[in-house]
């Protein structure tokens, strides 16, 4: 069975960075031009067809739109966007194109006009419907925008919009962090990402530190949220992930815990990659890909395994026009991690991951990991059946403990 390929595409500019994020984003310039954007989407196309070759035959089954905020592109570089991957790949009948939006900045096109290039999901990062929280995170929307983003996106056609939401923020209560769900609910959320605020190295949190819940009262605000979600009909599939009873699992986000592949273009975006022959004859095939890295890259590098990449994060230097967009981070994934990065994305999964996986993703018999297993069954935190593993009600609290044990 073939290995279902993902496409990343990375918009990198923000209104303001929020004090909260680690992610590669970056204020857009108050003197920019439109040519910025015409520059980078000229980038994007380049960087895209340097990676035809990567595909190895096989079409494109969703593609994820994340940042930064994608929604401050203007609409007609998204027309000109796909125009150009369209040539570039070919994309599933079904694909599940998703870009992520924040309410403050949707006035850039109707969402219909998203709905015209082939977007067919969207996730809105709303994070609260508290107007002091919402100060408090640097969001530059208010909670009338948030609930009317929505409601706009349900109304133009979009039947599937993900809302972004976060619990334990800085002195948020138990109560508060309800209404944040219902309110969600009741504007439209078809699938709601709902996860517990994380202070990041790099940020401005970290650097000054916001007094947030007790654990206590986390543990409270986490399981009432949780009833809530199920009781509203949602269905927890993935450790942050809700998906609505008119919705589904997100397919990008599913793959990249099944440990699929994914193709990525833009500044600072991630790849990983599947070689299932030669590398260097298939390095020949694609001139532009061989031109975009360093000759150092590709020693030793002849064998079929399984490689992640990466893309320069400055926009500056990525739109550089001397130069391609460079592959910064080509590497192997070597044996010892495959087994503890598999497991690393695939037990998010509630309903777990079959033994088939395990050895169709990694290359090795389920029976190498035999005695962690065991021990994890016996310590009540794993399930093994005859062709599944997965995390049990307590193995989900204690997720580390799970994973440690394939380090």
């Amino acid at each position: 069975m073939s290995i279902p390929l993902a496409l990343y595409i990375h918009i990198p500019w923000c209104v303001k960075k929020c004090p909260y994020c680690d992610f590669n984003s970056h204020e857009l310039p108050i003197d920019h031009q439109l040519s910025l954007y015409d520059k980078y989407v000229d980038t994007l196309l380049l960087d895209a067809r340097m990676q035809i070759a990567l595909t190895q035959g096989r079409q494109i089954s969703s593609i994820f739109i994340g940042g930064g905020t994608p929604s401050l592109l203007p609409i007609t570089q998204y027309q000109r966007l796909f125009d150009g991957l369209r040539d570039c790949f070919e994309f599933m009948p079904d694909i599940e194109i998703t870009m992520e939006a924040n309410p403050g900045t949707l006035e850039h096109a109707p969402f219909a006009e998203y709905l015209k290039v082939g977007i067919n999901r969207l996730s809105i990062g709303v994070q609260s419907f508290a107007a002091d929280k919402l100060t408090t995170l640097g969001r530059i929307h208010d909670p009338t925008q948030a609930m009317s983003a929505i409601r706009a996106a349900r109304a133009a056609g979009f039947e599937r919009v993900n809302v972004d939401l976060m619990h334990g923020l800085p002195q948020q209560t138990l109560n508060e962090a309800m209404y944040d769900i219902q309110t969600a609910h009741e504007a439209g959320a078809t699938h709601i990402s709902w996860y517990q605020l994380t202070i990041e190295p790099n940020t401005v949190f970290y650097r000054s530190q916001p007094i947030l819940p007790d654990e206590d009262n986390l543990a409270d605000i986490e399981q009432a949220g949780q009833r809530l979600l199920d009781e509203l009909g949602y269905r927890n599939y993935e450790v942050s992930a809700w998906a609505g009873a008119s919705d589904t699992h997100c397919r990008h986000n599913v793959n990249y815990w099944q440990f699929g592949d994914y193709l990525a273009i833009g500044a600072g975006a991630h790849g990983k990659v599947t070689i299932g022959h030669r590398f260097d004859t298939f390095v020949e095939q694609n001139s532009l890909l061989l031109a975009s890295t360093n000759d150092s890259m590709f020693e030793a590098s002849t064998a079929p395994g399984i490689y992640r990449f990466s893309k320069t994060r400055a926009p500056k230097d990525y739109m550089r026009g001397d130069v391609t967009p460079k592959m910064i981070g080509w590497q192997t994934i070597e044996q010892d991690e495959l087994v503890s990065e598999f497991m690393l994305n695939a037990l998010r999964l509630h309903e777990g991951v079959s033994h088939y996986l395990f050895e169709s993703r990694t290359g090795f018999s389920i029976d190498m990991i035999d005695d962690e297993i065991k021990n994890l069954v016996s310590s009540g935190l794993l399930e093994d059946t005859q062709d599944k593993i997965k995390p049990t009600v307590l193995g989900l609290r204690y997720l580390n403990q799970i994973l440690r044990a394939f380090l």
